[in-house]
């Protein structure tokens, strides 16, 4: 089985594929610039994320697997909330509506095929209340997430609807990356 490389500094994506039964045998952020380009919109964001995160890193004899996680509000891409003013106007906009999660992810393999898979989640919020969102601002699970809210803690019992992967929307879609470390060549359950 090839050696492979998680970029991420998520302790989400750590934990979401150790439910494949895969332990990276390194973990690393890739750092590149998350600007988004003009009028890019948020699918195409999420794939160039997840490529260019996938590329950044020097692995040469290793799989790189790399995400990317956006919550989109029509073409509009919500900003990772850094800090609670940003996690209260993202809240407020997804207040009684349903948004898009983008989660995509991108393997490159040592020989430098890249393989990307996307997934799209439909997620809709109740109506908030202001105590609600303040509450939940409280709570501080906001903190450098995509959108302002953390689907696995409070925010969940917020959440009327999810059409697409759960998983996807903390991180890293399961059944996607399942296929990708397959047709690397990995061996899974």
């Amino acid at each position: 089985m090839p050696q492979l490389v998680l970029a991420s500094a998520s302790p989400r994506r750590r934990e979401l594929i150790a439910r494949l039964g895969i332990t990276p045998d390194a973990i690393e952020a890739a750092d590149i610039d998350e600007t988004p380009q003009p009028r890019e919109v948020p699918r195409d964001y999420a794939r160039r994320m997840a490529r260019e995160k996938a590329l950044a890193l020097s692995a040469p004899d290793a799989c790189v697997l790399a995400g990317d996680t956006v919550v989109a509000c029509g073409r509009r891409i919500l900003p990772k909330a850094e800090d609670e003013a940003t996690a209260r106007a993202c809240l407020t906009l997804l207040s009684g509506r349903r948004h898009r999660v983008l989660s995509a992810i991108a393997l490159r393999s040592p020989d430098g095929t890249l393989r990307e898979r996307l997934s799209e989640t439909i997620v809709r919020f109740k109506l908030l209340s202001h105590a609600e969102i303040e509450a939940y601002i409280a709570g501080g699970e906001w903190e450098g997430k995509a959108g302002g809210y953390a689907i696995q803690g409070n925010a969940e019992g917020l959440i009327v609807s999810i059409s697409g992967s759960h998983s996807g929307v903390v991180g890293l879609p399961l059944f996607e990356t399942r296929a990708l470390l397959l047709a690397a060549g990995f061996a899974l359950g």
